[in-house]
């Protein structure tokens, strides 16, 4: 990075790429102003000192100076060196975020193991098994957590799609209950709360086909157990101890199913408010790229589009469709005189009551710098000049020296009416040219245009009237 940076910095001369001199090392041949080109490299590659985005064409030319052939578009390595650090970040945090639930599932298995482990040693103190089978076990259960911690620092979980490893690790802590319960069936139902408990870590993680494969696996297995044992799985319950660690056994099974249930719930809620969260962006980045920054009213890539849209309802339905071009008048003047602050809250003010005086079904946007447009659906010519001309009043009689002493804003519009089979760039530019009318006729008014096809219909006044207050 630091060597793109110098090489940035450096100035350059022409365009044209000459014969390294032979040396052992290779010289940096200056290509384009800013750029630099190693003749050496495989093609033409430089590095624009522009902002990110620009695209240089950089043309071969033989001595005589015509033109050999441009090259494709280069762009600068910065910019991909910044989106796929972005990138790489996004992705480093994914797996910083899986791997602490990974550790945290790990520890709970753990912790599940030691606890069954305790129980069997108090069985072993009792005298119902060897004390060496409580330690066997233990060694087992965490031998088989610390194995798949050690894939999962290694990276090795990570490569898969599915991460949990759910079906390798269900099986592996499956034929560790299953081998106890067939060794020591006389304490066998222990082991078979401890499959309900894997069941529970499993439903945390595991898809609907792994939650089949799973119950395949818990279903074989233990029916394989219950056809190979001679003694029956059961626990001991012969004295008032045996009866209570019995006890024991069920609440310690029953508790860690209830709080891996709880920790299911954690994951949905969670799970949810990501979702509203997202939901909540998702609306927020349409509502940035519907609207204009400064005016708050819709953009101009929006405002064609319902452009387009009332168009096409216009032409299905048969009713009137006008539109409305707004200029507001002398606002360079306002900006140089004024100051640029304060044209934006003339922007700000106007768009806010052009809205507050408008219909519902209208729709009003930021046609390009003071130029607004304004839709006005299921309306025709005559009762636009009457909506247009309310707001030209609107507008006038608003007390603009609140901004400065001595300033007034005025407005001037062009209307023009959908006809038949018309464009919606047609239809602009006849709004375009009614205010370009408005303007000429001294601004602060109203001007009208009428199509061919409504030209005999006498309500409609002949093209590019003033309309006076």
């Amino acid at each position: 990075m630091a060597a793109v940076l110098r090489r940035l910095a450096v100035p350059a001369g022409n365009l044209h790429a000459s014969t390294p001199p032979p040396s052992r090392k290779r010289r940096k041949t200056p290509c384009l102003p800013g750029c630099w080109y190693n003749p050496g490299a495989a093609g033409r590659q430089a590095t624009d000192t522009k902002p990110k985005g620009f695209a240089l064409s950089v043309s071969q030319q033989n001595k005589d100076g015509r033109l050999m052939g441009v090259s494709a578009p280069i762009y600068s390595p910065l910019q991909e060196d910044n989106s796929l650090g972005a990138q790489d970040s996004r992705e480093w945090s994914i797996r910083v975020r899986r791997a602490r639930q990974r550790r945290t599932m790990l520890e709970l298995i753990a912790l599940s193991y030691l606890v069954d482990s305790g129980l069997l040693l108090i069985y072993g103190l009792a005298g119902v098994i060897p004390v060496a089978a409580s330690l066997a076990f233990a060694a087992c259960g965490l031998t088989a957590v610390a194995t798949y911690r050690m894939f999962l620092g290694a990276g090795i979980c990570a490569r898969w799609p599915e991460h949990y490893w759910v079906i390798p690790q269900i099986a592996i802590h499956l034929a560790v209950q299953i081998a106890f319960a067939w060794m020591y069936p006389e304490i066998g139902f222990l082991f078979m709360c401890a499959v309900f408990v894997i069941c529970s870590f499993a439903s945390l993680r595991a898809t609907l086909r792994e939650a089949l494969i799973d119950w395949a696996l818990i279903a074989l297995a233990l029916g394989t157990l219950l056809l190979l044992i001679d003694q029956p799985l059961s626990l001991p319950q012969n004295t008032g101890f045996e009866r209570f660690i019995a006890v024991v056994v069920l609440i310690s099974a029953f508790g860690r199913s209830l709080y891996l249930g709880t920790l299911s719930a954690a994951l949905r809620d969670k799970l949810y408010r990501r979702s509203v969260e997202l939901k909540q962006a998702y609306d927020k980045i349409e509502e940035l790229a519907e609207l204009d920054e400064l005016t708050g009213a819709l953009n101009r890539r929006s405002i064609m589009r319902m452009l387009d849209d009332h168009l096409v309802s216009a032409r299905r339905s048969g009713e009137p469709l006008s539109i409305a071009l707004i200029d507001l008048d002398w606002f360079k003047r306002i900006n140089d005189v004024f100051g640029h602050p304060t044209g934006d809250e003339v922007l700000k003010t106007f768009a806010i009551s052009i809205f507050a005086n408008i219909r519902t079904a209208d729709r009003f946007g930021r046609y390009g710098g003071e130029e607004f447009l304004l839709i006005l659906p299921q309306t025709a010519q005559p009762d636009a000049a009457f909506i247009l001309e309310r707001l030209r009043m609107i507008v006038g009689d608003l007390d603009w020296s609140a901004f400065s002493d001595g300033m007034q804003v005025t407005l001037s519009a062009g209307i023009a009416t959908l006809a038949a089979d018309e464009t919606p760039e047609a239809l602009l530019a006849r709004a375009d040219a009614a205010l370009y009318e408005a303007k000429a006729l001294g601004r602060n008014r109203i001007a009208l245009s009428t199509s061919v096809a409504d030209a005999d219909c006498a309500a409609c006044p002949p093209p590019y009237t003033r309309i006076d207050a």
